[in-house]
């Protein structure tokens, strides 16, 4: 006798309906990930540190998505190697100078592996060949130098906001010269006599040039100046007159 009822087996039928689907889904995800589905091929390179790099993270290249790390494993105590699965389909465009480089998706996303584009004329890479590869920079030594940076902006902003009192309340060399006005008006006193003085030099030195006893100075003086300018460009016209010639 059926002990179960048409809801029950209905219930049942579609739970492992659901189970099947999920199972599925998993399979295609993970093997999507894994690039189970597509011919691959392995490339490999080796850091120093990996940065926080993990299996399964993506591989760049010129911006796409080409595959998936495979492997990490520690050589020794200064190497990593890391296993990279690539579609077949990018073989061709991977060159033996392309770079490895360890990066991130933004400043605090996941890691990620690019490889950088090579040059025309190198040969293609072939499979599990080893690829050079460029130490990432650790996000604690970035984080580190713009802490420096900021403390030395603030010093600076301190510093600034310091001199700027002080000039308005009048204290120091520049502070009491913007806002002293007596000093100002000595100033400008000081420049008006500078005026002044050198006009009266210009006018002394002009009458020195018409006194009788300074006169025949001055005459041998304007003659030897125009004597020399005279060579000067007679020396020019010959010098053109012989380059006509040649």
């Amino acid at each position: 006798m059926d002990t179960h009822t048409q809801k029950f087996k209905i219930r049942l039928g579609l739970f492992v309906a659901g189970g099947l689907t999920l199972f599925i889904f998993a399979v295609f995800i993970i093997g999507k990930q894994k690039n189970l589905f597509n011919p691959v091929f392995k490339l490999t390179s080796t850091f120093h540190n990996v940065g926080g790099l993990q299996i399964g993270n993506n591989v760049r290249f010129s911006g796409i998505n080409v595959g998936t790390v495979d492997n990490i494993v520690i050589i020794n105590d200064s190497t990593v190697r890391t296993d990279l699965l690539i579609k077949e389909e990018i073989r061709k465009f991977i060159k033996t100078d392309c770079r490895i480089a360890i990066g991130s998706e933004g400043i605090i996303g996941d890691k990620l592996v690019t490889i950088s584009q090579g040059s025309a004329d190198a040969p293609l890479i072939k499979e599990g060949q080893r690829l050079e590869s460029n130490e990432p920079v650790e996000t604690d030594v970035i984080m580190t130098s713009l802490a420096i940076t900021a403390g030395n902006a603030e010093v600076i902003t301190r510093e600034l906001a310091e001199i700027m009192i002080k000039i308005n309340s009048g204290t120091g060399t520049l502070g009491r010269l913007i806002q002293d006005k007596t000093l100002a008006e000595n100033l400008d006193k000081t420049i008006v006599n500078l005026k002044q003085g050198s006009k009266s030099l210009d006018e002394n030195m002009t009458a020195i040039k018409h006194n009788i006893l300074f006169k025949g100075y001055f005459n041998k003086k304007a003659k030897k100046e125009a004597k020399l300018k005279e060579d000067a460009v007679k020396a020019a016209e010959k010098k053109k007159k012989k380059s006509t010639k040649k």
